[in-house]
């Protein structure tokens, strides 16, 4: 087994056996029978192994589904219902130590220190996929707000994480519900709405009022 490697299966047992970090660097790579030089070439801490975990997960789940024949053909709605589907089918390989990775951290408004390297990667792949989505007129395109689609996906990411670890429904149907439906209205709002052609109307008659002043309305 190569040695990042090693260090990292060994950082999981240890958690999940202790539920808590291990006390130093020397105590740990020791009983791996590994030097601190050993451990140091790979990471900085052992926060670095959790992060590198997350990303590791993260950039698996898209390199996979972006490999399905059909991805291309997929609408914007479909590749993010499918990245979540797929990201928690992934994570229950690694359920234990996912749960003990959030929930060590408590509950932040902000993003846990341990997704801090997950969350440009899912946002650079939601902003790829919200741009497929705006240049087909499948999303509307909203001055201010169309920027912002990512961050509602980043807040659904978070929002399907927590459901997940807590769900104890069989099979995790709760969670597969949740994503489906938070998926649903969440690119529901960014598509074209009633809202969008009031404001459209409006625009068009406060662009439009010397217009109707001449012809005497």
């Amino acid at each position: 087994m190569a040695t990042q490697e090693k260090i990292k299966k060994g950082y999981i047992d240890y958690v999940l056996t202790h539920n808590e970090k291990p006390k130093s660097v020397y105590t740990f790579v020791k009983k791996l029978k590994l030097s601190e030089a050993d451990f140091y070439a790979y990471y900085a801490s052992f926060e670095s192994i959790e992060k590198m975990i997350w990303f590791d997960l993260t950039t698996e789940t898209i390199e996979e589904i972006q490999k399905q024949e059909l991805w291309e053909q997929y609408s914007s709605r479909e590749k993010m219902l499918s990245f979540f589907y797929s990201h928690i089918e992934l994570l229950k390989s690694q359920r234990s130590f996912v749960i003990y990775s959030l929930k060590s951290h408590g509950k932040r408004l902000s993003t846990p220190m341990v997704l801090s390297g997950v969350r440009p990667i899912f946002e650079n792949f939601a902003e790829q996929i919200i741009n497929n989505g705006l240049e087909s007129g499948e999303l509307a395109e909203r001055k201010f707000f169309s920027k912002r689609y990512k961050d509602a996906l980043w807040v659904q990411y978070a929002f399907i994480l927590n459901f997940w670890i807590s769900d104890d429904s069989n099979g995790f149907e709760k969670t597969d519900e949740a994503i489906e439906k938070g998926i649903q209205v969440t690119f529901d709002l960014f598509q074209r709405s009633p809202i969008d052609n009031l404001f459209e109307y409006g625009k068009f008659l406060a662009q439009n009022g010397k217009l109707k002043e001449k012809m005497g309305f």
